[in-house]
């Protein structure tokens, strides 16, 4: 009896220890599927170029040409800031992210991420750092807008911004009147966040002047998010190169062809005008030069 009950013993856990290998090996199989599917998704970081609910719907559309273009899931995120997709790409949390100029070549500096694509506005991969002003203030040049800085609420866009703070902020402080946020001549100095908050704020009088990005302050005119009538234009930097789309280091060759293919192909008008754009061209690092030494120059890169 007591044979007999050793032997139902064993023979029961034998089977209980079966049962739990196979649902183990279940449960691992169930796990490395689900790594290999997120694996297999090319994800994309894009900045805040306007406010994230009115890029949403492009960026969907976005999302679904590049899908079929590299038949692949293609998943598109707004981040709400620039540095929270510069993190993203540096720590191979996203293959691709849409940057601005210095944060590409922040994100070039510390992960070696690579450009392949920007946006043409009118034909050309080019754009400008604006001031402006509303129509009727007095100041009809950054000059004239200068004589009593200690006057003057000035408004950037994100601090990581090449149009909307970096390259305003070195006129600025070649002019003799700003150093950073907390040391300056102005009355106020505020970051709203993004180019169209600039624009707005300087439309509704909440401040006096404003930098933005050309492409996205004349996109925001067109398509009537603000009256061009209301505001005016004080100062223009020199030509910069457009914002890069941006792969990871390590991404194939026939992966940065593809990828470059779908977007020289793009026509869809909601893409285009999500970043003032009438098409799209190849880009390389070198096309950032003059920003990397402007980033080195204010200290934000090293050499």
């Amino acid at each position: 009896m007591k044979k007999s009950l050793l032997f139902i013993g064993l023979t029961l856990a034998v089977l209980l220890l079966s049962a739990c290998g196979t649902n183990n090996n279940e449960n691992e199989s169930s796990d490395q599927n689900s790594d290999d599917e997120k694996q297999d998704v090319f994800t994309i970081g894009v900045i805040p170029a306007q406010t994230e609910g009115q890029m949403e719907g492009a960026m969907n559309k976005l999302q679904t040409v590049l899908s079929e273009d590299l038949d692949r899931e293609v998943k598109v995120d707004v981040y709400p800031d620039y540095n929270g997709v510069v993190e993203a790409l540096n720590y191979d949390q996203i293959d691709m992210a849409y940057l601005g100029p210095l944060t590409y070549v922040i994100a070039h500096a510390n992960s070696g991420a690579k450009a392949i694509v920007t946006q043409l506005i009118d034909g050309e991969p080019f754009y400008h750092s604006y001031i402006i002003t509303h129509k009727d203030n007095p100041w009809d040049s950054l000059d004239s807008l200068l004589e009593k800085p200690q006057e003057i609420d000035f408004a950037f866009g994100d601090q990581s911004s090449t149009s909307g703070s970096l390259i305003p902020s070195i006129e600025l402080q070649e002019q003799g009147v700003y150093v950073d946020e907390n040391e300056h001549e102005f009355n106020s100095i505020q970051f709203t966040g993004s180019h169209d908050a600039t624009a707005l704020a300087v439309q509704n009088q909440q401040v006096d002047a404003g930098a933005i990005d050309s492409a996205i302050y004349h996109q925001l005119v067109d398509s009537g998010k603000i009256d061009g009538d209301q505001i005016k234009k004080i100062w223009q930097s020199e030509k910069l190169f457009q914002y890069p789309w941006t792969v990871h280091k390590d991404t194939d060759e026939e992966t940065i062809e593809a990828l470059q293919e779908s977007f020289l192909n793009i026509e869809d008008q909601d893409i285009l005008d999500a970043f003032g754009a009438n098409g799209f061209t190849k880009a390389n690092n070198e096309d950032y030069e003059s920003i990397r030494q402007a980033a080195v120059k204010q200290g934000i890169i090293e050499e």
